[in-house]
């Protein structure tokens, strides 16, 4: 989950007011210790304890090292918070040390500090989102969810046409005993609760999805049409396979449950990155242009934009503003080197009219190119080393004519 300068641990303990009504009390943190600290001794008796176990595999504290043990404190009162929210649905929540529980880590698969681990039945999840209490709780009901959702009537085929801005999945199947479904079944458990799968054994809906027995068709974010998984039937592998090679998505959104996971997956170390507020007019005018740009370059591989709804992440918006040296009042796309963030933003002139598609396209061709990149800010900044540099070279060579100066003198004197 580390990445960097944009890691992120948000603590998001919410109070009530004084005012608070009967069903609207949001939960306050009632000072129960619920987070169980893991090792070899108890983990066996943990885990068969809760449905789902949490993990968070952690730095050793180093004694004295104040700051460090307050940011701990923070993110421990997260799972705090998420465990007592959770207590009535067998979610548990642990801490294992990196030092104390290392043979334990080695054992579970925890690899990387900073990350949460989620067991569930067989399956290890790692965690990478937003580390909030309303994020990792909302995070956790939907993993608690079934990992297919099946379509049966006409509001539910609307509903999953209205999904827009996620990658879904769609299997038309004889019954929920085809060993196809199970396949299928089998691999949505791979990628819950991050892709939604979707199925339906009605031939009346299948027909208005225009979809043949066994077919499974894959929906890229915010395309119209689907691409069909071709040679069906399919097999488990053959399915995660085909996910695996399409979902970086010309066009995807930013969210703070996967934020990590999504900014990890970058192309030569950049990302084409979009700012746009969809409820905001000139936003959502942008994001509208932004979907034209990804429909006429779906089949290019080189192409992936992320779009950052800055409503969604309200604790970065000043952050980012200030990194990037952005307005994030107004519409923005730019290249963001992942390591250090250096970027360069394209340069909308007018404020009043946004690019056109065919302007957006020629400035993605030319950040493709390289004829656009991060690298031009460090060129500028060379320059202006150098500049120092000449400078300094001619403040040495004023020095040195004062020198020589002050030695004629000398020699004047001496021959007075």
């Amino acid at each position: 989950m580390s990445v960097g300068w944009l890691y992120l641990v948000t603590f998001c303990l919410t109070c009530t007011c004084c005012r608070a009504e009967k069903g609207l009390e949001i939960p306050r943190y009632d000072g129960k210790d619920r987070v169980i600290d893991i090792d070899m001794k108890n983990y066996q008796k943990v885990m068969k304890k809760f449905d789902v176990l949490c993990l968070l595999y952690h730095e050793a504290i180093p004694a004295g090292d104040k700051v460090a043990q307050k940011r701990f404190d923070l993110v421990e009162l997260v799972l705090e918070m998420a465990a007592q929210v959770l207590q009535e649905k067998d979610v548990g929540f642990g801490l294992v040390d990196e030092k104390k529980d290392a043979k334990l880590a080695k054992k579970l698969g925890l690899i990387e500090t900073g990350s949460l681990y989620i067991f569930k039945e067989d399956n290890l999840i790692e965690y990478d989102g937003e580390l909030s209490a309303d994020v990792l709780v909302e995070f956790l009901l939907d993993l608690a969810e079934e990992p297919v959702e099946i379509i049966e009537v006409d509001v539910e085929i609307q509903s999953f046409l209205r999904i827009e801005d996620e990658i879904k999945l769609i299997g038309y199947f004889k019954s929920e005993d085809s060993e196809h479904y199970k396949a299928f079944e089998g691999a949505a458990e791979h990628f819950h609760p991050y892709i939604h799968f979707f199925a339906t054994f009605d031939k009346g809906v299948a027909k208005k999805l225009s979809m043949k027995m066994n077919e499974v068709d894959f929906y890229e974010p915010f395309m119209d049409e689907p691409i069909t998984i071709p040679d069906k039937p399919h097999s488990e592998e053959e399915i995660v396979e085909f996910i695996q090679e399409q979902k970086r998505s010309t066009l995807r959104k930013l969210r703070p449950e996967n934020m990590f996971e999504t900014w990890e997956d970058d192309m030569d170390g950049i990302h084409i990155v979009a700012f746009a507020e969809e409820e905001d007019p000139d936003g959502y005018e942008f994001l509208a242009i932004l979907k034209e740009v990804a429909k006429d370059n779906t089949d290019n591989p080189e192409l992936s934009i992320i779009w950052i709804d800055p409503d969604d992440f309200p604790l970065l918006f000043t952050y980012w503003e200030k990194v990037f040296k952005i307005d994030l009042h107004k519409p923005q796309i730019g290249v963001v080197n992942v390591t250090d963030a250096d970027s360069v933003w394209m340069d909308i002139k007018d404020e009043d009219e946004l690019p056109s598609v065919d302007e957006l396209e020629d400035w993605i061709h030319d950040v493709l190119s390289g004829k656009v990149n991060t690298e031009d800010d460090d060129d500028g900044d060379d320059d202006d080393d150098d500049d120092d540099d000449d400078d300094e070279d001619d403040d040495d060579d004023d020095d040195d004519d004062d020198d020589d100066d002050d030695d004629d003198d000398d020699d004047d004197d001496d021959d007075d």
